[in-house]
C-alpha cells in the first residue's frame, strides 16, 4: 500500500505533466487563426462550384431513374470519415448511399459495389495508397468515379471519370501534417452537392420524416394514419349494438371504445369503457340497451392527415382517450387511442 508522501509525490508529478511547458501553452491567437483558415478553405470553393459540380450532381439524380445505381463513398483516414458523414447526408436525403472502405473492399467488400454504381473517393492528395489501389478494381467492374481531391492531377485524379478539385489547401497545423482545412474543404464540398442533389430532386419535409421515424421531426410529422388502429382491433358497431355488445367488441379489440357508425361506415358517435362503466354503477338494467341512447354523439374526431401532435393536444384539452380517424365524408379509417401513445412525447 503506497505510504501518503508517496501519494503525495505521485500527486505532484500528475499535476506537474497537467501544466503546459513553459516553451509550449495554450495560444488562443492560433486556436482562432485555425478557425480562419478552414474559413478561407471552405469560401475559397464557391469559385470551383462549377460545370463538373453540375455533372456530378446531375449523375447522381441519374441514379433515381434508373432505380438500379447508388453512391459507394470511400477514402483513407479523416478524408474516409468525411466520406462517411457525406454518405450519411446523403441516404438520410433519399439517395441510396453507402460506404466502403478502400482496404476491407480490397479483401470482398468490393462486392457491395456494381456497375451501375457512382463511386465518390475523398482523398486531399489523391496520391493514398489504399486509394490507388482501390481504383483499377473499381474501373473493372464498370462503376464511375469521382474524385473530391486537391489534386487534379494526381494519381486518383487521372483516373476519376470526374474530379470536383477543392485546390491547393494549407493545413494551419504547426507541423503541416495533420488535415484540418482540406477535410473541412473537403466536407463542405460534399454537403453542397448532396444538398444540392436534395433541393433539385424536390425532396420534402415529408420526406424526410419518412426517413427519420425515430427523430424529433419524424414524430412531429407522423399522421394520424400512420398510427391509427384499423382491422381487429378497431371495434366498429351500428345503433342497434347492445351495451353488452360493445363491452364485448372492446375486449376483443383489446381497447377502451366502440365506434358508432351508419350502414355507409359513416362516423355517427363513440361509445367508451368509461361510459359503461358509469351506466353500471347508475343501474346495470342498462347492460342490454342500445348504444344509441347512451353514445357521445355528435363526439370529437380527427381527418386522417391530422398530425399525430395536434392530436395530442386536442386529447390533452378535452380530457377524453380516444379519437375517431375519418375522411373528408366522414367515413371512419380507424381509431386513435390513447393507449398506443404511451411513452409519445408530448410534442
Amino acid at each position: 500500500m503506497k505510504t501518503a508522501r508517496a501519494r503525495r509525490s505521485l500527486h505532484k508529478a500528475t499535476a506537474a505533466r497537467a501544466r503546459p511547458s513553459a516553451n509550449g501553452g495554450v495560444d488562443l491567437d492560433y486556436a482562432r487563426r485555425v478557425v480562419e483558415a478552414e474559413a478561407v478553405a471552405v469560401a475559397g470553393l464557391r469559385g470551383r462550384i462549377g460545370e463538373p459540380f453540375r455533372a456530378a450532381a446531375e449523375w447522381i439524380l441519374a441514379l433515381d431513374l434508373s432505380g438500379r445505381g447508388r453512391v459507394v463513398g470511400s477514402g483513407i483516414g479523416k478524408a474516409g470519415i468525411v466520406a462517411q458523414k457525406v454518405c450519411a447526408t446523403l441516404a438520410s436525403t433519399g439517395t441510396p448511399a453507402l460506404f466502403v472502405h478502400p482496404v476491407e473492399a480490397l479483401h470482398g467488400d468490393l462486392g457491395m459495389v456494381t456497375a451501375h454504381d457512382l463511386l465518390l473517393v475523398f482523398s486531399n492528395s489523391g496520391e493514398s495508397e489504399e486509394v490507388s489501389r482501390l481504383l483499377p478494381a473499381v474501373k473493372k467492374i464498370g462503376a464511375r468515379v469521382i474524385a473530391l481531391t486537391g489534386r487534379a492531377h494526381s494519381t486518383l485524379g487521372k483516373a476519376a471519370d470526374l474530379v470536383l478539385d477543392i485546390g491547393r489547401i494549407d493545413e494551419p497545423c504547426p507541423l503541416r501534417l495533420a488535415p484540418s482545412a482540406s477535410t473541412t474543404a473537403l466536407l463542405a464540398l460534399g454537403d453542397a452537392l448532396a444538398l444540392t442533389v436534395l433541393k433539385a430532386r424536390g425532396f420534402t419535409v415529408e420526406d424526410y420524416a419518412k426517413l427519420h421515424p425515430g427523430g424529433e421531426l419524424g414524430r412531429k410529422l407522423m399522421r394520424a394514419t400512420d398510427l391509427m388502429r384499423t382491422g381487429e382491433r378497431l371495434a366498429l358497431g351500428g345503433t342497434d349494438l347492445r351495451v353488452g355488445g360493445a363491452l364485448e367488441r372492446m375486449t376483443k379489440s383489446r381497447g377502451g371504445s366502440v365506434v358508432i357508425v351508419d350502414k355507409r361506415g359513416r362516423l355517427l358517435g363513440i361509445f367508451t369503457d368509461g361510459d359503461f362503466r358509469r351506466l353500471m354503477i347508475g343501474n346495470p338494467g342498462h347492460f342490454h340497451d342500445t348504444v344509441a341512447s347512451h353514445m357521445t354523439s355528435p363526439c370529437k374526431f380527427i381527418l386522417g392527415t391530422t398530425l399525430v401532435a395536434e392530436a395530442q393536444e386536442l386529447m390533452a384539452q378535452k380530457r377524453i382517450n380516444a379519437l375517431p380517424v375519418v375522411d373528408k365524408k366522414m367515413k371512419v379509417l380507424g381509431l386513435l387511442d390513447i393507449q398506443d401513445l404511451v411513452g409519445w412525447p408530448v410534442l
